[in-house]
């Protein structure tokens, strides 16, 4: 055969193969239809999207409570482990330090006997060395405001900013809108989902150059370590509250109606986290959803003033404290 021809059939072979296999995946799922889903478990058909095309569809299982898992192979079957970590524990407004949202959270509820609990003061001045905005007068629904805070913001920093987003596709709106005015400025902007690099090369380079800008979302929100001045600001889009799909419905159904609260607060309480990293750390937390609730805000330190302004007196706050 010539080369276009036997290229054709190639092709035609391989999307038959690709469509048996695929029946051959939903004649399984089907048959398991006919079952009950198992205690504990959730079970929703979805259809992924990648750029506005659908792209695959999907019949998902997952455990409604995610530490049992995690208990039956890992806890159960050691000597003993250690959980440390700065946002194990919820700060409800009626019952401070709860111990609660660790226990669910880390599997404790499911060991035989009880786990110890140790709590230890952070060494950080968040009062002194921190600045919580939340901006009043921006409309969160309009792209070109949005954007404006953001430029203005991370220009009066002079960098070194760190841009969260709740939403992909509205982080890419904001990186088109800023890139080019940053760039004037001489201030990089770097953003996750938009770059051509995986995740830990984009935090590298924001870490190691110091008025370097990063967009992204939950990602670079938890566990992100960029210490000293290359990470001084950061800029919240909007609360960030759980997505409400069907596994997040079964869990709340579980976990109780606080359950939004508290993943919202650990949320807030891992970024906010991010600013000190040493000692001689200091930066700004700005959130620019003025829908944020203030039983919301026991997330964030005792003795830290959380001022709620407009953009403009924002703006100069954070050059003046960064400034210093």
């Amino acid at each position: 055969l010539d080369t276009p021809t036997r290229m054709r059939i190639e092709a035609a072979s391989r999307t038959l193969k690709r469509r048996a296999d695929m029946v051959q995946a939903w004649r399984a799922m089907l048959l398991d239809l006919g079952q009950e889903t198992p205690e504990h478990f959730v079970d929703w058909f979805a259809i992924e999207r990648f750029a506005g095309r659908d792209r695959d569809i999907g019949m998902h299982r997952h455990w409604v409570d995610p530490s049992q898992p995690f208990a039956e192979a890992v806890l159960r079957q050691a000597h003993g482990v250690v959980i440390t970590s700065a946002t194990l524990r919820d700060n409800p407004p009626d019952t401070p330090d709860d111990w609660s949202a660790a226990e669910v959270r880390t599997g404790a509820l499911h060991l035989a006997l009880p786990a110890a609990r140790v709590s230890l003061p952070s060494p950080f001045d968040y009062p002194a060395a921190t600045r919580i905005l939340v901006v009043r007068d921006v409309n969160r629904n309009r792209p070109d405001q949005v954007a404006a805070a953001y430029r203005q913001l991370f220009l009066a920093a002079g960098g070194g900013g760190l841009g969260l987003f709740t939403a992909i596709q509205r982080l890419r709106a904001i990186h088109e809108r800023i890139a080019a005015p940053l760039d004037e400025a001489g201030i990089p902007l770097l953003a996750q989902h938009v770059d051509a690099m995986d995740t830990g090369t984009l935090v590298d380079i924001f870490r190691a150059e110091e008025n370097t800008c990063l967009l992204g979302t939950d990602a670079v929100r938890d566990g992100v370590d960029v210490p000293g001045r290359s990470l001084r600001l950061i800029v919240f889009d909007r609360v960030p509250w759980p997505r409400p799909d069907i596994l997040h419905r079964a869990r709340k159904q579980n976990f109780g109606k606080g359950y939004d609260d508290m993943i919202a607060r650990l949320r807030l309480k891992q970024a906010y986290g991010r600013l000190l990293r040493r000692a001689e750390d200091k930066g700004v937390f700005v959130m620019l959803d003025g829908m944020l609730p203030t039983r919301l805000t026991t997330a964030f330190p005792d003795g830290v003033e959380i001022q709620r302004l407009g953009l403009a007196e924002a703006i100069e706050q954070t050059r003046e404290f960064l400034r210093e």
